[in-house]
């Protein structure tokens, strides 16, 4: 951390007096999602069109994916580093700054780029960003949502983000549109919600400087919590067992998940919608990725665990929909396809809250996501793959992955029952 890091760490340390937060639960988790809502903002506006921006430097298809691969592979192994350290040193508002500013400094800066090799860096080092803030912010967002309900909480929180990721993409085609393709406006625009985000962000860190006083035993209120019920808070003592046997269903159920570029590669080798189309195709399935998400964050917190068991059938259906020839099932299955998506980013994170003490958890989500990430590319790949070589052994392959997949989770669900006896 810089001497700048620790000033702000003792600015929120100074403002830790009360022993109760000066917000609400729900105040700070609708605050935390419109903060993330204006970074996604940025950074999903600059993923749309990362592609294009690199090869207007000259870059070739393979030199755009393996920049776009070491971004997301830092985006998400890095966070096996970043969750131990953020436990260690317990400056969580630090880490989130550094990683939103990071990412909100690159963006616009990008627009500017004059060299393929600055752009690449640049479009990596947002990713780090990610990478920085991750743990850290849903180690924050969860003791909140030990109040407001794990799932309901992620989940609104999630529904916020993905205005974000809808406006981002459109604005800067807008802007795009506006000045015949000038990079430069059209990622500069993108500052403006980025200063709002770290500003609001440095708000929320001076009002609430100790979020973990959210997180009583009175307040845990997931059907799930009691897990917590004896947490150790020693920040170097092993995960638990029942959190090791959820990360094996999640990653099996993401090995059998099919990516959005394999969806779009079919949309448009096949004929069945224009390219121009497909960013109004992936507008609509991060619609319904904001209404699962809250469906899913609702059902949890009322019913629990169980919940989950529509992620595999979800996923299991998207490949028999999505790859048809007719127009109407190939939305239909991205919109299944947005779904999916919305249950990962939201309800899966609040399982983990519930699974993982305090003084482990951003070490915990770090392991997570890098776990995720490792199988969503395994996926990618075989679903790819599988494409290629017969659209019904696709099918059929997912389903039985989905199919092992339940059977994880039931073993999952047996360790969970045990942790409460």
């Amino acid at each position: 951390m810089t001497k700048g890091d620790n000033g702000i760490e003792n600015v929120v340390n100074v403002r830790a007096q009360s022993a109760t937060p000066r917000l609400g639960a729900w105040r700070f988790v609708t605050t935390f999602g419109t903060i993330s809502l204006l970074a996604d903002f940025v950074y999903e506006g600059a993923r749309s069109i990362t592609g294009p921006l690199l090869a207007s430097f000259g870059a070739t298809a393979l030199v755009v994916g393996v920049i776009t691969g070491i971004g997301e592979a830092a985006a998400l192994g890095l966070r096996l580093l970043s969750g131990p350290l953020t436990d260690r040193t317990r400056r969580f508002w630090t880490w989130t700054i550094a990683g939103y500013a990071l990412t909100i400094v690159t963006v616009p800066v990008l627009g500017i780029a004059g060299t393929l090799w600055v752009a690449g860096t640049l479009v990596i080092a947002e990713r780090v960003g990610k990478a920085v803030r991750s743990p850290a912010k849903d180690t924050l967002l969860s003791h909140a949502t030990a109040v407001t309900g794990r799932g309901r909480g992620f989940a609104v929180h999630e529904a916020l983000d993905q205005v974000g990721a809808v406006v981002g993409p459109l604005t800067v085609a807008a802007v795009l549109a506006a000045t015949g393709d000038d990079y430069g406006p059209a990622l500069g625009v993108l500052a403006i919600p980025g200063v709002g985000a770290l500003a609001l962000l440095a708000w929320l860190a001076l009002k609430v400087p100790q979020p973990e006083r959210y997180e009583t035993p009175r307040a845990r209120t997931s059907p799930a919590s009691t897990l917590e019920a004896g947490d150790a808070p020693a920040v170097h003592s092993p995960l638990p067992g029942a959190f090791w046997a959820y990360c094996a269903f999640t990653a099996t159920t993401m090995v059998g998940f099919s990516t959005f570029g394999v969806l779009s590669f079919h949309m448009v080798t096949r004929g069945i919608l224009s390219a121009a189309a497909v960013p109004l195709i992936y507008a609509a399935a991060m619609g319904a990725d904001a209404v699962a998400a809250l469906a899913s964050g609702w059902a949890y917190d009322r019913v629990g665990p169980k919940t989950l068991a529509a992620l595999p059938v979800i996923s299991a259906a998207i490949p028999a929909v999505a790859f048809g020839d007719q127009t109407w099932l190939v939305v239909c299955g991205a919109l299944l396809w947005g779904a999916a998506v919305g249950i990962q980013e939201s309800t899966l994170r609040a399982v983990v809250a519930d699974l993982v003490a305090p003084a482990r958890r951003a070490t915990a989500y770090g392991v997570f996501a890098a776990g995720l990430g490792v199988a969503t590319a395994a996926g990618g790949a075989l679903t790819g793959w599988l494409y290629e070589e017969s659209r019904p052994a696709l099918v059929t392959a997912v389903v039985l992955i989905q199919a092992a997949a339940i059977v994880v989770a039931l073993a999952t669900s047996r360790l969970r029952r045990r942790a409460t006896q």
